[in-house]
């Protein structure tokens, strides 16, 4: 396409060169541009410097002769660029089947919208069938009367007496008696008619009355009854009212995107608006995109769409819609002056939202997306839950919290996975998933809650160090990428099943004074090596600054979930340095947007993201569900079991040289049975009643594996029962001395 600038561009270089020519010499034109066209071929003069450097594509552009003039776009060399394949290969193809028709779950979505919409509409119509019946029988006398003089007014014709009193206003006798004439025509004709329909009606009346059955009569008088009434009708009253009320936005068109564009006080879009340009270019028609309308174009040289998302106020305003239904965007991958503008028909608060595809049924594997919310389409966003460390942050009351337990509620629903969930504000929001499903479980900031997840973050870094050495010794077949993976989650042998930590109001672990700096690290090495091993951290605040959420944590936090916060440093906070100068800003949230957040994660730029909302009773309502599956496959642990919370205050005794005393040297594989007993014996108070298994749980957190032992029974019968090798206890004793502070 030609641009406007192209007009000029033959007065702005004979501008220059007169402005260039001090002595204000008369130029000869055709003499000139003989003269620029030979200076550009190098060719034609034969003193002219053939190296490399001195060709127009050469890397030096510099001339041989400083006088004479070179141009820089050389008619004589040929732009390079893309072939026609390479422009085929580079183009973007639109979808021939929509998104939502090739996606199933968005396709029943639809479905089941357009289904109770009719629904809805015919049983409310169905009920009010009787009133709309008796407004029409009361309007019926009002509508034979209209029909009664309509038919005489068309006998008479009366549609011409304008005409013909016309004429006599002009006193045109001739005219006059033509449409006399037509007249007198028209009206014996219709006459005939009007008569013939009055027997043929009145014929058809008395049949029906002497043969037709009762049913066919009565139904042949409501007929006409309510074809009286509905003539009758008034234009103020309708009969019938809408049974749904459906959104009226205005189509989106070409116009108003311009009118609003310049009127957000860009200076680039108004001057090019002013020179009579549009000052943004379609590279696409403006279409339907779900709820609402899709434009998108390029706007000026210079102009970001960080521009316009920092004026979205404005913009709304110019393009007469509220706030939540304007929602400027950039293409990821084109370049940052690419707008893509969506305008819904209505907020994304005020619009329906879909019921969770998991609330009455279904299970997850936390190793694949789960739809946890919307975006501003209505289109479904999934999250992967395994092998990130999420960050959730907000002012209070925005639905913080609420997110937090939808997504442990995902987790809850993997059977295999294993929660841990501290609900530090302590209202016992976390209490429908803790109580249900939860290893373990703490509410409050109480000292005792403290030390109790104090111990379990201590015992998930023993877990963590002892899942990196599984996985490193795992064959390179069955775990190629050094990761925990479906499979291996499955093998409960391994022990590399899910575990999913959510803490909200973590700020509250971090800011301990005497346990804060533990936490914090814990909680560091559990974001950085956590996520590999199949041990997921998600972290909740409504404090998102660097006491709250330290940095060594924000920053490798792989997803971010962030509502509404109150300016740039607790946005950068959760959303990652810059984010706020790059557009994507949480400030703009309204207070009324609950739950709507800006989602980074899914290897995507951020989305604005609504999730899903499930109240207290239906929160409980899905963990009572997925309690039940996990009671059927006898994986309930811990905190849901019953278990009374473990205080820990601090190690009184040390297990591993309490096994290593009880475990001779001359006994290289003893039975864990027979370490419980002899536990149990050296300190009764500790270790009554351990039984096997104990020593199993125990040992556990420090890397010491059960193996089958053979041994000896009291009655002298040779058997294999579970145990431990002494050499496996002293190299973990070995490693744990270490390292300092190792409890």
């Amino acid at each position: 396409m030609k641009h406007p600038d192209d007009d000029n561009e033959l007065f702005n270089r004979l501008e220059a060169e007169m402005a260039a020519d001090s002595g204000g010499e008369v130029v000869d034109l055709d003499k000139a541009r003989s003269t620029r066209s030979e200076s550009a071929d190098p060719t034609a003069r034969p003193d002219a410097d053939r190296s490399p450097d001195s060709a127009p594509g050469g890397s030096g552009m510099e001339s041989a002769d400083p006088s004479v003039r070179v141009m820089v776009d050389s008619p004589t060399v040929k732009a390079a660029g893309p072939g026609y394949l390479g422009r085929l290969a580079a183009a973007k193809r639109r979808d021939v089947v929509p998104a939502w028709l090739r996606s199933t779950a968005e396709l029943k979505t639809a479905t089941a919208w357009v289904a109770r919409h009719y629904t809805h509409a015919a049983g409310y119509h169905a009920l009010r069938s009787p009133v709309y019946a008796a407004r029409l029988t009361m309007q019926a006398p009002t509508g034979l009367a209209r029909f009664v003089g309509g038919t005489m007014r068309w006998v008479a014709d009366r549609e011409g007496e304008p005409i013909r009193l016309a004429a006599v206003r002009r006193e045109d006798a001739a005219e006059y008696l033509k449409l006399s004439r037509q007249r007198d025509g028209r009206v014996r004709l219709r006459t005939l008619v009007a008569v013939l329909c009055m027997f043929v009606g009145l014929a058809l009346a008395l049949a029906l009355y002497v043969l037709a059955p009762d049913w066919l009569q009565a139904v042949s008088v409501g007929a006409v009854v309510m074809a009286l009434g509905a003539a009758g009708r008034k234009a103020d009253a309708p009969v019938i009212h809408r049974a749904v009320e459906v959104p009226k936005a205005s189509k989106l068109t070409s116009d108003i995107v311009l009118r609003a564009l310049g009127a957000i006080g860009i200076p680039a879009i108004n001057q090019a608006q002013a020179k009579g340009w549009d000052g943004f270019e379609f590279t696409a028609p403006i279409t339907r995109d779900g709820p609402g309308w899709r434009a998108e174009g390029n706007l000026p040289f210079g102009v970001t769409v960080t521009d316009v998302i920092e004026k979205r106020e404005r913009l709304a305003s110019g393009l007469r819609r509220p706030l939540g239904c304007v929602w400027p965007e950039a293409e990821s991958e084109e370049h940052p002056g690419h707008l893509v503008l969506w305008v819904g028909d209505q907020t994304l608060k005020a619009a329906p939202k879909p019921a969770w595809p998991l609330l009455k049924s279904g299970t997850v594997d936390l190793f694949k997306a789960i739809p946890y919310g919307i975006d501003q389409r209505g289109r479904w966003v999934p999250v992967t839950l395994m092998f990130i460390a999420g960050v959730i942050g907000a002012i209070p009351r925005m639905g913080k919290t609420f997110l937090l337990r939808l997504l442990l509620l995902i987790a809850a629903l993997d059977s295999r996975a294993e929660l841990h969930t501290y609900d530090m504000k302590g209202t016992g929001d976390l209490d429908p998933v803790g109580e249900a499903v939860s290893h373990r479980h703490g509410v409050g900031e109480e000292d005792e809650t403290i030390q109790y997840a104090l111990g379990d973050f201590r015992a998930l870094r023993e877990e963590l160090r002892r899942r990196t050495k599984v996985i490193r010794s795992l064959p390179r077949d069955i775990c190629p990428e050094s990761k925990v993976t479906s499979q291996l989650a499955d093998k409960r042998s391994l022990g590399l099943h899910p575990i999913v930590i959510g803490v909200d109001e973590c700020q509250v672990l971090f800011e301990h004074a005497e346990h804060g700096k533990e936490f914090e690290e814990i909680a560091t090495d559990l974001v950085k090596r956590g996520p590999a091993t199949g041990i997921v951290l998600l972290l909740a605040t409504q404090r998102p600054d660097a006491k709250s959420l330290p940095t060594g944590i924000s920053a490798n936090a792989s997803t971010r979930f962030c509502l509404k916060v109150m300016g740039q440093t607790e946005n950068d906070m959760v959303l990652g340095t810059s984010s706020y100068k790059r557009g994507v800003r949480a400030t703009m949230f309204a207070w009324g947007d609950k739950g709507l957040h800006y989602f980074v994660g899914e290897g995507s730029d951020a989305r604005i993201v609504s999730s899903a909302f499930l109240d207290a009773p239906l929160a409980e309502r899905v963990a009572a569900r997925a309690r039940t599956v996990r009671d059927k496959a006898g994986l309930l642990s811990g905190y849901a079991l019953g278990e009374a919370p473990e205080v820990v205050t601090g190690p009184s005794y040390d297990l591993l040289a309490d096994v290593a005393a009880v475990v001779p040297e001359k006994e290289e594989r003893v039975w864990n049975e027979r370490i419980a007993a002899r536990l149990a014996e050296l300190r009764p108070d500790v270790y009554g009643g351990w039984k096997g298994e104990n020593v199993t749980s125990a040992l556990k957190p420090h890397g010491i594996k059960t193996r089958d032992v053979a041994g000896t029974t009291d009655d002298g019968s040779r058997t294999t029962r579970r145990g431990i090798a002494r050499a496996d206890l002293l190299k973990a004793i070995a490693e744990r001395n270490e390292k300092p502070g190792a409890a």
